[in-house]
């Protein structure tokens, strides 16, 4: 069977590291892969640490609006005409202000374009955000569809009214090759060592940024019980951020700073995954998290707070742990579980296998490209590609 090639636009507010942007990127270049003629439009400059993910090909583009304020009259402009240069057959918006701009540029442009909105948050709104939540709801109501990436957040935006026309529900997805636990064990051994790490320690991973909404914190303290019950824990955080000092600070009032170590930020987690026994989240609020899956997918067992749709990729005692939020004795003990190796082991494995069920990149793809087919209108020039 074949279909018309989608001619697709996605646009997000930067090309900073974050979830939503990497998501984005990745189906971009999955979508082109599949030799759809992919577009990218990022509206502030600052924060390109993503560009060089991006795989442009098959004439595809990136494209900068360089807007210097939060609504920016010339990047909305511009944004208009290279759309209408453009001709995109579906614009693809990832969060709400991205999905502002694109819908004010449809509208100045004079296009009739669909315009899917992919929704990555699950934040507990301080008063400032749920007014500007408020402002955001029309654009959601506008949008053809909207694409959320768990059933709970799904939930949770209904009882909010943060809706559009169609909802769907489709996962992240992480490659699942390129996220398997491939280190020989010299290599993980050494990796190791040079991180201070003993052979009998055991290794609790978070793959993250150190912001206030991961909770780390907590983690420093539920390794100062997990040490005080005799069990030789380790934590290695996989990541940097404003809360570094902070972090820093409990572990020396707890008297653990040496068993707390800080790799900054790394472009490619995976060898930091591969030294860890087993990675946690302990944060507020998550929607569905892309590192707690990469390290399902390496084979590492998880424990992840209950927010978001953890639950949804968890199963308690199979391939890892859920915990209630800021219970640090609940989150002590699902730890100290997974401090027996043969546990961890037939955990990790179940971890991997859950991630290629159901979380595979590809698959991922597969659902969006269906999604977008069926709404895309067909401009002049678009060529039929094979439909697997």
């Amino acid at each position: 069977m074949s279909i018309p090639a989608l001619r697709a636009m996605f646009v997000t507010a930067s090309l900073a590291h974050g979830g939503a942007e990497r998501h984005s990127i990745t189906l971009m270049n999955r979508l082109a892969e599949r030799r759809h003629e992919c577009h990218l439009v990022h509206i502030k400059r600052a924060g390109t640490d993503q560009l060089g993910r991006i795989r442009v090909r098959d004439g595809g583009s990136v494209y900068c609006l360089d807007a210097v304020r939060y609504l920016d009259r010339g990047a909305l402009a511009r944004f208009a005409d290279h759309i209408a240069s453009t001709q995109p057959s579906v614009i693809i918006a990832a969060n709400a202000y991205a999905l502002m701009y694109a819908t004010l540029a449809l509208r100045l442009s004079r296009q009739s374009i669909p315009l899917v909105v992919t929704y990555h948050s699950m934040r507990l709104l301080d008063l400032k955000e749920r007014l500007q939540m408020l402002a955001y709801r029309p654009f959601f109501w506008m949008a053809d569809c909207a694409v959320f990436v768990c059933e709970k957040q799904r939930r949770h935006c209904s009882w909010r009214a943060v809706l559009s026309r169609r909802n769907e529900v489709i996962y992240n997805g992480v490659d699942t090759e390129e996220f398997r636990d491939r280190s020989m064990p010299e290599a993980r051994e050494g990796l190791r060592r040079e991180l201070g790490f003993h052979p009998g320690d055991y290794v609790i991973g978070i793959s993250a940024r150190l912001t206030p909404e991961k909770n780390i914190l907590q983690m420093v303290d539920a390794l100062s019980r997990l040490r005080a019950r005799g069990i030789a824990a380790r934590v290695l955080l996989v990541g940097d951020g404003s809360m570094r000092e902070a972090i820093e600070a409990r572990a020396r009032s707890l008297q653990v700073e040496r068993h707390v170590v800080i790799t900054g930020f790394q472009q490619d987690v995976r060898p930091y995954i591969a030294v860890c026994d087993a990675m946690a989240l302990c944060s507020h609020t998550e929607a569905f998290s892309l590192a707690a899956i990469e390290s399902m997918a390496m084979g590492k067992p998880f424990v992840h707070s209950l927010v978001g749709g953890a639950a949804e990729m968890i199963r308690p005692g199979e391939n890892g742990f859920l915990f209630p939020v800021g219970d640090t004795a609940a989150l002590v003990d699902r730890l100290a579980r997974l401090a027996d190796p043969g546990v961890r082991g037939r955990m990790g494995r179940d971890a991997r296998e859950r991630v290629q069920a159901l979380f595979s990149e590809a698959a991922m793809a597969d659902r969006y490209e269906q999604l977008l087919v069926g709404l895309a209108r067909t401009p002049p020039g678009l060529r039929a590609v094979a439909f697997p």
